[in-house]
């Protein structure tokens, strides 16, 4: 699952324009990496919201921000593992 995710996930921000050639699970989605602003990671979470029914919170997309593609991830797997049971993993 978290593959499917991980690859969701670029696949978007290619489409948003990002270009995600250099990724890897360490870069930062924050300013220190990719550099998602506030209205990026938004469309993002909202895309993540649409294809997997997660929801995000206002203070989600603060603690975004700072985590890099690996914990992005790993909490979206968290998430989707707390709302569809034993199937997410």
């Amino acid at each position: 699952m978290k593959d499917q995710l991980r690859e969701f996930v670029l696949d978007t921000l290619r489409e948003m324009n990002y270009d995600v050639s250099e990724v890897t699970g360490d870069t930062d989605l924050g300013p220190a990496g990719l550099d998602l602003e506030s209205l990026a990671l938004a469309d993002l979470a909202v895309q993540i919201e649409d294809k997997y029914q997660i929801k995000f919170g206002d203070d989600d997309m603060e603690s975004l921000a700072l985590m890099n593609l690996d914990e992005f991830v790993d909490a979206l797997a968290e998430r989707l593992s707390t709302t569809s049971g034993a199937d997410a993993s």
